[in-house]
């Protein structure tokens, strides 16, 4: 297995960990946020560990899909809600962490209890997938 895409998994690991603590506090836009980092480096694992240069974006379910036929069958039929997962919480990184500055509004305005469960699940199942993707390498 690649070790960038192994160490990008431990660190998505380590990031629902961090959301995971997050939420317990009420930290809601850091959920989404943490969320968020968990989601990208889980994905780019997944490039990674079928040879593909992504691109230095946060969101590469572009690539994703693109490049499904190189994965396994069973990944390639979730691509499409991880490609929209991905663009989702690509999104709301920024606002997560500053909130919108031009409307005057906080992350804590913008992000509640409901929106950090759903962000955190999402991340959950994403990384979920992309552990077993690489515990499955030998495709």
């Amino acid at each position: 297995m690649d070790d960038l895409a192994r160490d990008y998994l431990r660190r998505a690991e380590a990031r629902l960990a961090s959301a995971r603590y997050a939420l317990n506090q009420g930290y809601y836009p850091e959920v989404v946020r943490y969320s968020q980092e968990c989601v990208e480096l889980s994905l780019k694992a997944c490039l990674r560990l079928v040879g593909v240069e992504y691109p230095k974006v946060h969101d590469v379910g572009d690539v994703l899909r693109a490049e499904s036929m190189r994965f396994p069958s069973w990944f390639r039929e979730e691509v499409d809600r991880l490609a929209e997962i991905s663009r989702d919480l690509a999104e709301k990184r920024a606002p997560s962490m500053y909130g919108v500055e031009i409307a005057g509004k906080s992350p804590d305005d913008l992000f509640n209890k409901d929106d950090a469960m759903k962000a955190l699940e999402r991340a959950e199942l994403v990384q979920r997938l992309a552990k077993k993707l690489l515990e499955q390498a030998k495709f």
